[in-house]
C-alpha cells in the first residue's frame, strides 16, 4: 500500500465526520448543503471538513470560483479510501 493512501486512511479514520462525508459523497456530485442534510453534520462543520479533505486530495471541487452551490466529488484516492474503510 502506498504511503499517500495510508496517510489518507489514517486521516479519515481519525474522524467520524470525515468518514461520513466521504461515504455521503460516494459516486455522487454534491453541494455542502446536500452533504449536511445527508449526514446531519452542521453546514459550517461540513465546510471545514471539505477543506481538509480537499487539501489531502480526497475530494475535488468542480466549480471552485462559485461562491454558492459548489459541487464536490471524490477523487480516485478518495474512492480507494472508501473501498478500504467501507
Amino acid at each position: 500500500m502506498e504511503p499517500e493512501l495510508i496517510d489518507a486512511i489514517s486521516m479519515v479514520k481519525s474522524s467520524h465526520h470525515r468518514c461520513s462525508i466521504l461515504i455521503s459523497i460516494g459516486n455522487n456530485i454534491m453541494t455542502p448543503s446536500d452533504i449536511s442534510k445527508n449526514t446531519g453534520i452542521r453546514l459550517n462543520h461540513v465546510s471545514m471538513f471539505l477543506s481538509e479533505l480537499k487539501e489531502r486530495k480526497l475530494i475535488t471541487c468542480l466549480n471552485e470560483s462559485a461562491k454558492k452551490g459548489r459541487l464536490y466529488q471524490l477523487t480516485d484516492l478518495g474512492k480507494k479510501v472508501i473501498e478500504i474503510i467501507g
